[in-house]
């Protein structure tokens, strides 16, 4: 039984980590892993090969010689690029792949800035640790996962089954019935061993197990639901000598203002947190709360600098499920932005788990017989004293 359960509970953790990380890929956010699709940095890391991603809020400013991944604007058309830290300027970063015989900067892609990388990787005694085809490992499983998604919404006549997590949704639904079916099978099972007075310790789920499967499943949909629509947002800044009509083509020396929109396609209502790039950027407010399937704005101003030319700028937004109140998450975020995610996180998984727990009834064959008894014991009292 216990073996059983140990199993069960690594295979559900095996799946809900490979979702999360391609998730994680395809949706513009590495999650813990992340992979190379390219040669760019062999022989550090070759294609297809995974490392660790430590993301950028935890290990702080990079240095010269860190293996980064950044939002590139350039680079094969813009995305998220993996290359080593050559050179910091006051420009920002110069980047280039170990392979490549230029920086990324030769290339016109422009100097790094701190808001566009999301995370290093993890290096022991200068070597960067890798994962031997990990990533393609993780593209295949990307690719049937895509397949499926457009089987399914050809099947539908949609262009798009339910957005771009749209399987996810399905997934998640389809596994909060099974949770649900399992537990009422199970606790129907107990009930009718105990009529027969059996001993047997049953072939069922570990209802630990079970609850601690399902509290993944939740808590990687609520990281998923505040990771992925937040992030940063890049704007290309022109400073011109006259005052233009055209978006982002700014008179120099002087300030403008662009609606930035906090938008919310859940059923769950969202805390944002916006925050400025740089000096140059303000942004009011600085916080909004969406409701369930709604939208607002916030107002960024930026100001561009007295001489001419063109600089980017960025704002990011950190996004919180509202299941706390909003004090307690200004104090958490005033803390660090990943102090509430955390919490959030560790209040869905704990209290799935409980609610879980609660449902399917005590571990032990004996120890449900006897709560069903006690339960039968207690309706007969109450019958009793009624009539």
């Amino acid at each position: 039984m216990i073996r059983r359960g140990v199993g069960w509970a690594l295979r559900g953790l095996v799946v809900v980590t490979v979702l999360a990380l391609v998730a994680g890929q395809l949706l513009g956010q590495p999650i813990l892993l992340s992979f190379v699709e390219t040669g760019s940095m062999e022989p550090t890391i070759d294609t297809g090969d995974g490392f660790i991603a430590v993301p950028s809020e935890v290990t702080g400013e990079p240095e010269p010689g860190d293996v980064v991944v950044f939002e590139a604007e350039k680079i094969q058309g813009g995305g998220l690029t993996t290359h080593r830290i050559v050179e910091e300027t006051p420009r920002g970063y110069v980047t280039r792949g170990d392979a490549n015989p230029f920086t990324d900067q030769d290339g016109n892609e422009p100097h790094v800035q701190d808001a566009q990388i999301v995370a290093t990787a993890w290096q022991v005694n200068g070597a960067v640790v890798t994962i031997p085809h990990f990533g393609t490992a993780v593209m295949s499983v990307s690719d049937a996962f895509g397949g499926v998604q457009t089987k399914l919404a050809a099947a539908f006549g949609t262009r798009n089954l339910l957005g771009n997590s749209g399987l996810a949704v399905v997934l998640l639904a389809f596994s909060s019935v099974l949770y649900v079916a399992e537990t009422v099978r199970e606790r129907r099972s107990t009930s009718f061993e105990s009529r027969l007075g059996s001993d047997d310790g049953g072939d069922g789920i570990d209802p630990r197990v079970l609850s601690a499967g399902f509290a993944l499943l939740v808590v990687s949909a609520g990281g998923a639901a505040m990771i992925v629509p937040a992030g940063t947002q890049s704007y290309d800044v022109i400073s011109a000598e006259f005052e233009s009509e055209q978006p982002l083509v700014i008179e120099r020396g002087t300030t403008d203002e662009i609606p930035y929109t906090v938008s919310n396609g859940g059923f769950v209502p969202t805390v944002s947190y916006v925050e400025s790039g740089g000096d140059d950027v303000t942004v009011t407010p600085d916080r909004a709360t969406v409701g369930p399937r709604d939208e607002t704005s916030v107002t960024v101003s930026i100001t561009t600098p007295d001489e001419t030319g063109y600089f980017p700028t960025y704002i990011t937004e950190y996004r919180y499920l509202y299941v706390l109140p909003v004090p307690v998450l200004d104090a958490l975020y005033e803390l660090h932005p990943w102090v509430p995610f955390a919490t959030i996180l560790s209040l869905l998984g704990g209290g799935t788990y409980g609610l879980g727990r609660v449902l399917a009834g005590p571990v032990d064959a004996r120890s449900r017989r006897l709560a069903a008894r006690s339960r039968r014991t207690t309706a007969r009292s109450i019958i009793r004293r009624l009539y």
